[in-house]
């Protein structure tokens, strides 16, 4: 296994750059990635990090690789000009496009339309991973075994989404082994959950929390994923606030990686 981390952890992703005011750059973003002892990172809102030389100067420079690249679609609506343009930017690069559902819930999500992804992705030389997430139409424990049954597409096994649904992730990593593709690693306070009015109001209000201080049982989860041989993304979604350095966010994400190398000896 290899360890990630990813711009979402430092408050950088599709809803705040270019958007909020003091969103990190991406050479601090990967800085702060490098120094806590991250091998690698995943790309992050489209062009955030660079494009072609730019990237590649970036991550080699720091030693670092890119892991994977998060795509949203609405499948079933014929429109993948997103990915398209995410495989563009992975070209020359070993990492996996994400794809996950841009929901919202009104019912089961389109499996010929994910069909359809999956065979772009590998036209293109690429092989995809699918990441069920909260508040898309590939979310509960049910909706991720339709999903498995009804494709052959790789499971981005995601704890703290996993257990946000009411999932129980050292079981999903045994009943799912053989389709994992790709892993998120995410802690999350089910009491926020539980509390919040909505899941948007959860993750914003701190739900995902550093590892080892949730509800998940991530050991039992490492536990059910032996042999697992891909990469390991750790990620704690961050949504900056006015005037919020970024800190104690990197402090955090230092946490994050030695909490695995204590734990889990990675």
């Amino acid at each position: 296994m290899r360890v990630a981390n990813a711009p979402v952890s430092y408050g950088a992703f599709e809803l705040t750059v270019g958007i909020l005011p003091n969103v990190p750059g991406p050479d601090q973003v990967l800085d702060a990635i490098a120094d806590a002892g991250y091998a690698g990172t995943e790309l992050g809102p489209a062009g955030y990090l660079g494009r072609g030389d730019a990237l590649h100067q970036r991550l080699q420079s720091r030693g670092l690789e890119l892991a994977g690249a998060f795509v949203e679609l609405r499948f079933g609506d014929g429109d993948l000009s997103p990915l398209e343009a995410t495989l563009d930017l992975l070209d020359g690069f070993g990492a996996q496009p994400i794809l996950c559902d841009r929901g919202p819930r009104d019912g089961g999500v389109d499996l010929d339309g994910v069909a359809r992804a999956v065979e772009l992705a590998r036209e293109r030389g690429f092989e995809p991973s699918f990441h069920h997430h909260m508040g898309t139409r590939v979310q509960t424990t049910g909706e991720i075994e339709r999903l498995l049954e009804g494709t052959d597409v790789a499971l981005l096994l995601d704890s703290g989404h996993l257990t946000a649904a009411g999932g129980d992730a050292e079981q999903a990593a045994r009943d799912w082994h053989g389709r994992v593709g790709h892993v998120h690693l995410k802690d999350v306070r089910l009491a926020v959950l539980k509390a919040a009015p909505s899941w948007d109001e959860a993750w914003r209000g701190g739900g995902f929390c550093e590892l080892g201080t949730g509800d998940v049982d991530l050991e039992g989860f490492f536990a059910g994923l032996a042999g697992y041989s891909g990469w390991i993304v750790v990620e704690q979604d961050w949504m900056p606030t006015p005037g919020q350095g970024l800190a104690a966010q990197v402090e955090a994400q230092a946490r994050n990686r030695r909490w695995l190398a204590d734990h889990v000896g990675l």
